[in-house]
């Protein structure tokens, strides 16, 4: 527009708006207004470079790099989490926005928003210079402040506002000044150039703030009408454009009079301008707001699966499918409207949650922890744990995911017990050891310094070994079954400790340099629940390790793959191992073995092996089917008082309350403790297991007969572990 003709609209607008004010004031009023409207002509004229410089002479770096043209980056979008089924778990999100095209959005709630903010958005360009000259005009002869920003006026400063990095930008983008008005004018005359008015109405109703942390038109309607933008009615369009004036104080859940007396306004501005019938706007004038809300919870707190929940989302915060830094892939965590498939199965979720929380409960000086994992694929279908999420340390709640790799929860975990007699077993076979492989197997024996060698070359100190409970020659499946210390001290010098600390390693275990001690087959590791139930996989899928992965595939916000995680797989020994593995340890389950003699028994073919760490830190109970490998933990867990944890730093478990209970010595055992619980969660989805049965071992391997003793090998466990260094755990 030129300059003369720019100019002249101004006055005759000027005009219109104050003929028929008769008011002496209107006089100095509109000698004020000439002037400012030829300011405005001239600096709407002048390069928005030249602007800047006249404009911030005082302002920071920061505010200079403010963006001299409007660039169309995508607005942030809510990223859900869904479960294996399809099932909404959580959202993940800076600003709760998920962008709608204004077809899918109701043509009364495009008409609501225009008629209050924007009635002439359609017949004018960038600037409205009625709307803006009736602002002028009151705010000169009245004092007041009258708003006359178009709705791309306010897109810009929306999109302004989005885009600032630092909190100098911020307060650039909406600062009271002279400089952002017109510097913002400019913008929106360049992006009308560029866009259609319906791409610009758009971008509006998917950027604007409707309180209450809902960004954008279908956010609001949901939240508060639990409606799609599509669904919405009048009076409900109407409740949703007054709020976008002020929606802190128009939060018709705080200040619910204010919300209604601005719905009302709207609804009078729409029957005013034809939008609605007078008889309609009249009938919801009466009416409440009929609020109907939904909320949308940011992040796993509360959700089902709470910790299944945070696991996939740490996980997903390693994965550099996501970006290069962390930061880079919270970014599109929370920004990018993702849609995020996990493996999380609900029914297993449900199972486990029940099982840890009737065991254990959260103000207990004990943590309950299970882990379900799917073999051959790695697909992690539940972790829980007795103490919920949260802040309140009285109530037991905490943040540390004691069920996950410390990466991933900030859980040191806890020492295994026997369950790490199953990686001596493979370690054996795969060594050539027969399971036929008989020792004398006292009640106690000493192993001499130097009877192991670390993977390091060096040699191990003195370890004297104790059984609690049966003694004589034991072949591998009965020293297993009766999980016999002094036989597996024998059988990992056979084997070789690097051998068998590389056996554990090939199942996923990490192993620090001091644990390469002579008691490393009776737990002396760290591990949590999840590396215990992806380790017993192994077996159970014939052999191979899967790498465990809680999410199976991204897509973008568009519907686009971005990422399918496929399985991360190695074999770790051989089917026949494998099979031979399986065949020893169903017997705890499945022939008068410990766990049997618990009620931990399946419908379907199952195996297990149970533990105890030394002093009785933690209890464990590793089984699985050919299907699913689940592992159940009960730890101690030092406290400084009664409200307070300590990070999860292990304490022994005898003398503990749990579920009501005290627990004696005699009282804390793999099978009687972690077992009864393994059961509770794997019995209750047994009847979704196909009825599969393990692979035959190898018909050359002899297969022992002899039943089991009915003791509980966690008392060989904590009698019989320790030495040097170790001696403690």
């Amino acid at each position: 527009m030129a300059s003369k003709d720019f100019r002249d609209s101004l006055r005759r607008a000027a005009q219109s708006e104050t003929h028929s004010r008769r008011k002496p004031v209107l006089v100095g009023a509109m000698a004020r207004l000439s002037a400012l409207a030829g300011l405005l002509v001239a600096l709407i004229l002048i390069p928005t470079t030249a602007i800047v410089a006249m404009t911030t002479s005082k302002v920071t770096d920061d505010v200079l790099s403010l963006p001299l043209t409007l660039e169309d980056q995508p607005n942030a979008q809510t990223s859900r989490l869904l479960a294996s089924n399809g099932e909404l778990i959580a959202y993940f999100y800076n600003e709760n926005r998920q962008d709608v095209p204004l077809a899918d959005i109701a043509p009364v709630m495009q008409d609501a928003i225009l008629s209050i903010e924007d009635a002439r958005f359609y017949e004018h360009g960038a600037l409205d210079l009625k709307g803006t000259m009736r602002a002028l005009v009151n705010n000169a002869a009245e004092g007041q402040t009258q708003g006359g920003s178009s709705i791309t006026q306010q897109l810009v400063k929306l999109t302004l506002l989005s885009q600032a990095t630092t909190k100098e930008q911020q307060r650039a983008a909406t600062k009271q000044s002279a400089a952002r008005k017109i510097r913002e004018l400019k913008l929106a005359i360049e992006y009308e150039e560029k866009h259609s008015k319906k791409e610009i109405l758009e971008r509006y109703l998917n950027l604007a703030y409707f309180g209450d942390g809902s960004y954008g038109i279908s956010a609001a309607a949901a939240h508060y009408f639990s409606k799609t933008p599509a669904e919405l009615n009048a009076r409900q369009a109407a409740t949703l454009a007054g709020l976008v004036k002020n929606p802190v104080d128009l939060d018709p859940n705080v200040y619910p009079e204010k919300a209604l007396q601005r719905r009302n306004t709207v609804l009078a501005v729409m029957a005013r301008l034809g939008k609605i019938p007078t008889a309609e706007a009249e009938k919801y004038q009466s009416a409440g707001l009929g609020l109907k809300l939904t909320e949308f919870p940011n992040g796993c707190l509360g959700v089902t699966g709470e910790f299944s929940c945070d696991y996939a989302r740490q996980w997903l915060l390693a994965q550099p499918a996501l970006g290069a830094t962390v930061e880079e892939r919270r970014a599109k965590l929370e920004r990018g409207g993702l849609t995020i498939k996990s493996n999380i199965d609900l029914s297993m979720q449900s199972a486990a949650d029940s099982a840890v929380t009737s065991t254990v409960k959260a103000t207990d000086e004990a943590i309950a922890a299970l882990a379900m994992v799917e073999p051959g694929t790695g697909k992690v279908r539940a972790v829980a744990q007795s103490r919920p999420m949260g802040r309140s340390k009285k109530a037991g709640e905490s943040f540390i995911n004691f069920v996950v790799p410390t990466a991933y929860g900030q859980s040191g975990g806890f020492p295994a017990g026997s369950t790490f007699k199953m990686f001596t077993v493979a370690a054996a076979l795969k060594n050539g050891i027969d399971v036929s492989q008989t020792y004398n197997s006292p009640k106690s024996m000493t192993m001499p310094a130097g009877t192991y060698t670390t993977c390091e070359g060096l040699s191990t100190s003195e370890w004297k070994v104790n059984n609690s409970t049966t003694s004589g020659r034991k072949n591998m499946y009965t020293g297993t079954r009766e999980s016999v210390n002094t036989y597996f001290s024998q059988l990992e010098k056979q084997a070789g400790l690097c051998n068998t600390v590389r056996a554990a390693e090939s199942m996923g275990i990490k192993v620090r340099d001091e644990d390469q001690v002579g008691p490393f087959t009776l737990g002396v590791t760290d591990v949590s629940p999840l590396d215990m139930a992806t380790a017993y996989a192994t077996p159970a899928s014939g052999g191979m390790y899967c790498k465990p992965r809680p999410v199976d595939e991204i897509l973008d916000s568009s519907g686009q793959l971005v990422k399918k995680f496929e399985p991360s797989c190695k074999r770790a020994m051989t089917k026949e191992q494998a099979a031979q593995i399986n065949d020893i340890l169903r017997g705890v389950q499945e022939r008068g073995g410990f766990g049997f003699s618990n009620g931990t028994g399946l419908s379907v073919p199952s195996a297990a092996k149970t533990g105890t760490a030394q002093d009785n830190k933690a209890v464990w109970y590793s089984g699985y089917t050919p299907e699913l490998a689940t592992a159940s933990m009960i730890a101690g867990v030092v406290t400084k008082n009664k409200d307070e944890a300590l990070n999860g730093r292990p304490k022994s478990l005898a003398g503990v309350t749990i579920n009501g209970n005290l627990l004696n010595f005699d009282a804390v055992g793999g099978s009687s403790l972690a077992g009864p619980m393994w059961a509770k969660a794997m019995q209750k989805i047994q009847s979704s297991l196909t009825p599969v049965n393990f692979d035959a071992p190898p018909k050359r391997q002899p297969v022992a007969q002899a039943p089991a003793k009915k003791n509980d090998d966690d008392n060989n466990d904590r009698r019989g572990g320790g030495g040097g260094r170790d001696r403690d755990r």
